[in-house]
């Protein structure tokens, strides 16, 4: 199952849930290249009968333990012999790009103090929808030194195991976590400048982002409380325009009501402006470097992305008070047909 140009101290672990045709491509695109394990949280849509058929080695979650993607990645590493040295996670609605691998291993090779590397996520649609070209400029990473990566990555077997994996019980929001560690460890992490993966969001209706969105504050806030300090200007940010000056807003126009008077009502007008003008400065900011449509474009969703954050975040809390775990924020389905397939077929970078 290894390629010429690779040994068998390098294997690849993808991991997915009711990813379908998806998950064909992204195993299609490692094979004869390193041994694969796949890891299935539960899928009802044959995943796992197609990964066997790729050649791939299965493992099944039990069912009887919340799923997560941290414990299908470390059940992942679990399967993997003691001679491999190199781990590529790849999530299982990416599909790795040609020649990833050699450049990453080199990398890895090269640099004795590197813990992980990743390179160019690209989405396969961004132009479907929206909330496709959102993630693929939230993929845009300068190359050079970073302080986290993210699902897809090819790390260091050893300082993996040095800082004892990923954190199972987190929904999200585990990969910096896992990152912040290693940092801690005094590893680094880079990115290289080079294509990675290519990634197939689906994402077509608001509610999908918006549920995307939730499940980001939820790991703000977890990441907060993991790490204090490191993420709360986000958790403090998501909160005063997610909650405060929406809240502040509809409690002023019930105190216009209630007294039968303009002025707080005034007020509410004018804390309402507030994001709007949160916009335009970002969006200015960003047309430096893009048109100004997408610029505006980006604020706006910057801006809209608060308030889930926000919900995300109370949800975080909610579920700690009361000694229990969040349950999966899952915001896609199961994809038929897409362009991926070509895209990879064709063997060029996106």
């Amino acid at each position: 199952m290894t390629g010429p140009d690779l040994a068998p101290d390098l294997a690849v672990v993808a991991i997915g849930r009711n990813e379908g045709e998806r998950l064909k491509r992204c195993l299609a695109s490692v094979a004869g290249q390193a041994p694969v394990v796949y890891v299935d949280s539960g899928s009802t849509d044959g995943s796992v009968a197609a990964a066997r058929a790729s050649g791939a080695q299965v493992v099944e979650l039990d069912l009887s333990i919340p799923f997560t993607a941290a414990r299908a990645r470390n059940a992942g590493r679990a399967a993997l012999g003691p001679g491999v040295r190199w781990i590529q996670f790849v999530d299982g609605d990416c599909a790795i790009q040609p020649g990833w691998l050699s450049v990453a291993r080199a990398a890895l090779e090269a640099d004795a103090g590197l813990a992980a590397v990743f390179g160019r996520r690209r989405e396969v649609a961004p132009d479907a929808s929206t909330y496709n070209w959102l993630c693929d400029v939230e993929w845009a990473v300068p190359p050079g030194r970073q302080r986290q990566f993210g699902g897809d990555v090819l790390l260091r077997a050893d300082a993996l195991d040095a800082a004892g994996g990923y954190p199972d019980e987190m929904i999200a929001g585990e990969e910096p976590d896992l990152s912040m560690r290693l940092g801690a460890l005094d590893w680094r992490i880079e990115c290289l400048p080079a294509e990675m993966t290519l990634h197939d969001a689906a994402m077509t209706r608001f509610g999908q982002w918006w549920r995307r969105a939730e499940r980001s504050g939820h790991a703000y806030a977890e990441l907060d409380a993991r790490h204090p300090g490191e993420w709360r200007r986000r958790v403090r940010a998501a909160l005063f325009w997610g909650a405060a000056v929406p809240g502040g807003a509809v409690a002023l126009l019930l105190v216009a009501a209630l007294v039968r008077s303009v002025w707080p009502a005034l007020a509410a007008g004018l804390l309402a402006l507030l994001p709007i003008a949160q916009v335009v400065r970002m969006g200015l900011r960003e047309a430096r470097r893009r048109s100004l449509r997408e610029a505006l474009t980006w604020a706006l969703f910057l801006q809209l992305d608060k308030p889930p954050h926000a919900i995300g975040i109370a949800r975080y809390w909610w579920a700690r008070l009361r000694g229990r775990r969040t349950a999966l924020i899952e915001y896609k389905g199961t994809v038929r047909s897409s362009g991926l397939g070509d895209r990879v077929a064709g063997g060029g970078a996106a």
